[in-house]
């Protein structure tokens, strides 16, 4: 079978192709026949070197996610059987044509959505839905402001947060892109260039927001501080503008503030299972009523994936970019 591999940190150049041996079930696992791949932020920065993967995983292989159909079956594997259509997050190894999974940790695709569009579901939407729901726990009537909100997540956490009941604030530094951000539930865009801390207390009286998703990190954290309301809860998801960041703590602490951090990626098969479980259960019927769906902006074949990262890296996208093997 193929698999994209990275050949050194680097540019989009120095991903190529290499055969591999097709993947045996162990006890617990299934193979996936891989169909579709969706193209993660985390992809670009493990490419450059800056994201290693967990101990364990080729660091070779990228890929966080995936939508296929299962083509084996190993022992001990209950209610699945071959042809299912499933998808999934995984530590790393998607970009290949099949890759073996725990059984328990993937899902059934929606019945409204196509392998493709099930490709753009479980990193975005499995990641939003910990962040808002499990770990915000956010209500109806909250006022919620979302990072990065044209991105897969912010996307997907904007949908989330409609669905719950909440107003959402939503940030881009893009003109193009704030103009579409109402397409999927953004209440009240913010252009990220032109102090939106300022915008969002103008548009709130002053009361600024309950919940705050970043997806961005930095600097934005210190306006998080400005903008959240007393008891609020902030989950810092991403750290697109950097790992380090200025925080006034006596507002933190006047505020009564709760400060989340969280990632998918270094979590344990057991933690990753129970999540998987919960979606399942939770977040796959909203796909079904269309109270959400996955934003596919653009389909790259898998022999394209070097202009996929580069189309990536020069935030093109609204929503996410799906890499597809045939």
């Amino acid at each position: 079978m193929k698999q994209v591999v990275v050949s050194r940190p680097g540019g989009p150049d120095v991903l190529t192709f290499r055969e591999a041996p097709h993947p045996q079930p162990r006890y617990g696992e299934v193979v996936v026949r891989v169909a579709a791949v969706g193209l993660n932020r985390a992809d670009i920065l493990q490419r450059r070197g800056y994201y290693p993967a967990p101990p364990g995983i080729d660091p070779d292989v990228l890929g966080l996610e995936f939508a296929g159909v299962i083509e084996r079956v190993g022992e001990g594997v209950s209610g699945l059987s071959i042809g299912t259509g499933v998808m999934g997050i995984v530590p790393g190894g998607a970009y290949s044509e099949e890759i073996a999974v725990c059984a328990a940790d993937i899902l059934r695709c929606p019945r409204s959505s196509s392998l493709i569009e099930a490709a753009a579901i479980p990193e975005a939407f499995i990641t939003a839905y910990d962040a808002l729901v499990l770990q915000a726990g956010i209500r109806s009537g909250d006022r919620v402001l979302v990072h990065a909100a044209a991105s897969g997540v912010g996307v997907a956490a904007t949908q989330l947060a409609k669905a719950v009941g909440a107003t959402v604030f939503g940030t881009t530094r893009s003109l193009p892109k704030m103009a579409r951000l109402k397409e999927f539930g953004v209440d009240v865009p913010l252009l990220a260039t032109e102090r939106w801390d300022c915008q969002l207390l103008e548009n709130t009286s002053g009361q600024g927001v309950d919940v705050i998703l970043d997806l961005v990190g930095g600097d934005y954290v210190g306006n998080d501080l400005r903008v959240i309301a007393n008891c609020g809860r902030i989950v810092i998801v991403g750290l697109l503008a950097g790992t380090a960041a200025s925080v006034h703590l006596g507002t933190l602490l006047s505020k009564r503030v709760t400060m989340i951090g969280t990632v998918m990626r270094s979590r344990p098969s057991w933690e990753r299972a129970k999540l998987a479980q919960d979606v399942q259960k939770h977040l796959i019927p909203l796909f079904e009523t269309g109270a959400v769906r996955p934003v596919v902006d653009r389909v790259f074949r898998m022999d394209a994936v070097a202009d996929a990262h580069r189309v990536m890296e020069n935030n093109e996208l609204v929503g996410c970019a799906v890499l597809v093997w045939n």
